[in-house]
């Protein structure tokens, strides 16, 4: 056995040990977001053209059930609360919907988001909290955005105070203020992804 190592082995080894570092700082960076926020995940029946319309129905009448039970709240962990006694009504405003012979699933999970842009912020690829309203079958193309704070109110014109629940730093790299937050974004975005994947793999190996 030889007794210093390659430049090569020195080399591999300082490489593993900055990814490790940079995932370790990617993870806590993008908790620190995402435990600020709940999202919803709306799952369609069916690509059909109904089937689709009635996803975009559901949506609307969940974000329309939870806007008045979030007046005042001030952070993610209340807002679960409230997410949590409201999943039987929103199952049941689902299915008025959907009909009551339809099956309509809600709950609060923790989900992989990939990385979307909106007109005026995005969210990195990551875990998240979020209610999952799933439709029937559940087959169909899905609808995401952020319950809270509303910003699906924001990405829709409305909700001037959607990010006063994020710091300075939080609203710079969601939003893109500078060089440096840009690069800082996609870092979280392809560690986020590639996290995802080898949790895939190794899952199924």
């Amino acid at each position: 056995m030889k007794k210093f190592l390659k430049k090569w082995e020195i080399a591999l080894l300082l490489a593993l040990s900055v990814t490790l570092l940079c995932g370790a700082w990617a993870d806590g960076r993008q908790a620190e977001i995402s435990d600020k926020l709940i999202r919803l995940h709306v799952i369609a029946n069916s690509d059909s053209a109904e089937d689709q319309s009635v996803k975009l129905e559901v949506r609307d009448r969940v974000l329309t059930l939870l806007a008045p039970r979030f007046e005042g709240v001030k952070n993610a962990e209340e807002a679960a609360r409230i997410v949590e006694t409201s999943l039987p009504d929103i199952a049941d405003a689902a299915r008025e919907i959907v009909g009551r012979d339809v099956p309509v699933s809600a709950e609060i999970s923790r989900e992989f988001y990939p990385t979307r842009v909106y007109d005026s912020f995005s969210l990195p690829a990551g875990e998240y909290n979020s209610l999952r309203v799933t439709l029937g079958e559940g087959e169909g193309h899905n609808w995401w955005c952020v319950i809270f704070p509303p910003l699906c109110a924001e990405a829709s014109g409305g909700g001037a105070d959607a990010f006063s629940m994020f710091d300075e730093d939080d609203i710079a790299l969601i939003q893109g203020d500078s060089d440096g937050y840009v690069l800082t974004f996609k870092l979280l975005e392809l560690w986020g992804e590639a996290k995802n994947a080898l949790g895939k793999l190794f899952k199924y190996s």
